[in-house]
C-alpha cells in the first residue's frame, strides 16, 4: 500500500501544543512500518491555520486523492486536517468517493478496517450533527435579533444605527421614501417604474447613486412581502 503523509502546524501549534512538524512527521513514519506501509511523501503546511482547505499542502492532498495516486493519507490527528466541522465533512466526502483510505494515528482510525470505518463515521456524523446545530441557533438568533430590532447584515433602507452598534433606528426621511414606494408598488408600478419615479425626484439610494430595479425588489420583498 502507497501512503502520504499529511502534516500541519500554525505558530500557535508549535509553541503552545508540542505537535511539531519533525514529531508529526517521527509518528506518522513510525506508524506506516508498523504497518508496513510504503510512505512516498510526507506534504507538509508550516505557518497555516486549519481554519480553510486552501493551504498548499492540502491542495496537493486532494488533488492525489482525486487522482487516485495513493491508497491512503495518514495523519498523526485529526484536527491536523482540519478544525473545521464543515471542511472535514468535505474531506471525508472526498476521501470516501475516491476509495481512499483515512488513517489518523493518534484518533486509532483505520478506513481499511471495519472499526476504523465505524470511528470514522461516528466522528462525520457527530461533525453533521454540529454544523447542524449550529446552523439552527444561529437562524435563532437572528430572529431574536430581528424581532428586538437589532441589526442583521447591512443596515436596511429606512433604518440607521444607533450609537450602540447594534439596535436599529427609524430614518424618518427614508420612511417617507418607503411610504412613496409602498404606495407606488400597489398602484400598479414595476420596480423600473419606480426606479426611474425615485431617481427623476433625485432621491438618494442607501448609498448613494441611483435607484436600480433589483434594489427596490430586495427591500420591498423584505419589507413590504411584494
Amino acid at each position: 500500500m502507497n501512503a502520504i503523509g499529511y502534516i500541519r502546524v500554525s505558530t500557535s501549534d508549535q509553541a503552545d501544543s508540542g505537535l511539531s512538524l519533525s514529531y508529526q512527521e517521527k509518528k506518522i513514519r513510525s506508524y506506516a512500518d508498523a504497518l508496513d506501509i510504503t510512505l512516498v511523501d510526507v506534504i507538509s503546511d508550516a505557518g497555516f491555520s486549519a481554519k480553510s482547505l486552501n493551504r498548499p499542502g492540502m491542495v496537493e492532498i486532494l488533488k492525489m486523492v482525486k487522482a487516485k495516486l495513493i491508497d491512503a493519507v495518514v495523519i498523526l490527528k485529526l484536527d491536523r486536517l482540519t478544525r473545521s466541522v464543515k471542511d472535514l465533512g468535505t474531506l471525508i466526502e472526498v476521501i470516501e468517493k475516491n476509495g481512499i483510505a483515512l488513517m489518523s494515528v493518534l484518533d486509532s482510525i483505520n478506513t481499511n478496517t471495519a472499526n476504523g470505518r465505524f470511528c470514522l463515521n461516528i466522528v462525520a456524523s457527530i461533525s453533521q450533527w454540529e454544523r447542524e446545530a449550529i446552523g439552527e441557533r444561529t437562524a435563532a438568533a437572528m430572529q431574536v435579533k430581528k424581532a428586538t430590532g437589532q441589526l442583521v447584515g447591512s443596515v436596511p433602507y429606512g433604518f440607521d444605527l444607533a450609537t450602540d452598534g447594534i439596535t436599529l433606528i427609524e430614518n424618518q426621511t427614508e420612511q417617507a421614501y418607503l411610504n412613496l414606494i409602498r404606495e407606488l408598488r400597489e398602484s400598479g408600478l414595476s420596480y423600473g417604474k419606480i426606479a426611474q419615479e425615485l431617481n427623476l425626484r433625485g432621491v438618494a439610494a442607501k448609498k448613494g447613486g441611483k435607484w436600480a430595479a433589483q434594489t427596490l425588489f430586495n427591500i420591498c420583498k423584505k419589507l413590504f412581502s411584494q
